[in-house]
């Protein structure tokens, strides 16, 4: 993977399939170890890392253009590392693939904007000083709950109850019903079969 301090812009080597941009992004994870009073608890926390959007007040999850060069894991690696300075393990398979609406292009009735997007688990092992988007992008970990409450789309909760699950092997515990997200008429999951054939 390259280790360019500039990222990747335009859309040249974008691709697409069925109309849709195809996109690949993660969710970074760590866990972090707890003061352990009592060795018989669990001393992990799962903590993700999320990152701001540009012009808004939301926090995302790294993601962008999946790109004729490169595979899905490797394209949601260097998507980790341009916006959130973090490098990692890609976990597989897949969280999951999404269909939904880019921000730009929510409230059109045509297709335009429409992404299919490959969501990975992303165990980070290196958190950087600088990187390319640092301009653009802040981060910050936050606990899985705290996330949860700040995901801005059913996609992103979507997504954390997969890694939730997948990582702990428990179900991600609501202790509050979050407030409605924003809601997508193109979001929906992909069918688990369709999403082990790609991913």
């Amino acid at each position: 993977m390259s280790t360019s301090m500039q990222a990747r812009t335009g859309r040249l080597l974008q691709r697409y399939e069925d109309h849709f941009r195809l996109v690949a992004g993660c969710v970074p994870y760590r866990l972090k170890k707890q003061g352990n009073e009592n060795p018989n608890e669990d001393s992990s926390k799962l903590e993700v890392l999320m990152i701001t959007s540009p012009n808004r007040h939301d926090l995302v999850f790294p993601k962008g253009g999946w790109e004729t060069d490169e595979t899905v894991d490797e394209a949601a690696c260097r998507e980790a590392f341009e916006e959130a300075g973090v490098r990692g393990i890609i976990r597989e398979p897949c969280l999951g693939v999404w269909e939904f609406r880019s921000k730009s292009k929510q409230n059109l009735c045509s297709q335009e904007g429409a992404c299919r997007g490959y969501m990975f688990a992303l165990e980070v092992t290196e958190e950087l000083k600088n990187w390319p988007e640092q301009e653009t992008h802040d981060r910050k970990w936050l606990n899985v709950l705290e996330a949860w409450k700040l995901c801005r789309y059913d996609w992103m909760k979507e997504a954390l109850k997969l890694l939730s699950l997948y990582i702990t092997g428990e179900p991600l515990k609501l202790l509050t019903v979050p407030e409605r997200s924003e809601s997508n008429s193109l979001f929906y999951l992909v069918d688990n079969n369709a999403i082990n054939a790609t991913c």
